[in-house]
């Protein structure tokens, strides 16, 4: 799909900073001098084309209460699909990716506590038959803003 220079305007203002409004695309229509079905119209076309995979909040784990870390796993390559699919399915898992690596499946995992994480972790041992399964904290938290000109 191509996109055009409206979405790739829209694309660059969307990434960060997001409205935080009652009509949060109305807001952007007036910085951009677009009207807001523009702007509604465009980032249904871009999410359903895959370009957007999603809209929503970026939270730092500690500024709220919660803690996070990050796994990793050497899963045999025949169960790579049923292994993330467990993973996946709790709520607290941000990302999860395989790697060319020993430890080829990588995961973070945010929750309210590291005993919480810890009882997901084995939780997902028990359900995938996978024993070790690293747990690596965060001892400092570096955020980097990624913010890509379309």
């Amino acid at each position: 799909m191509s996109i055009n220079t409206t979405d790739k305007l829209i694309l660059n203002r969307i990434q960060s900073d997001f409205p935080m409004t009652t009509r949060p695309y109305q807001t952007i229509a007036t910085e951009l001098g677009l009207d807001e079905t523009t702007i509604i119209e465009s980032v249904k076309k871009l999410k359903k084309s895959g370009i957007i995979r999603r809209i929503g909040g970026n939270f730092s784990p500690e500024k709220v209460g919660f803690q996070s870390t990050l796994c990793a796993a050497n899963v045999p390559e025949d169960k790579i699909d049923f292994f993330c699919e467990i993973v996946n399915a709790y709520d607290g898992v941000t990302h999860n990716y395989q790697r060319d690596h020993y430890y080829n499946i990588w995961f973070t995992f945010i929750a309210p506590s590291m005993a919480e994480i810890k009882t997901y972790l084995k939780q997902i041992k028990q359900k995938t038959g996978q024993h070790y399964i690293l747990n690596l904290p965060a001892t400092h938290v570096f955020k980097i803003r990624a913010q890509f000109n379309v």
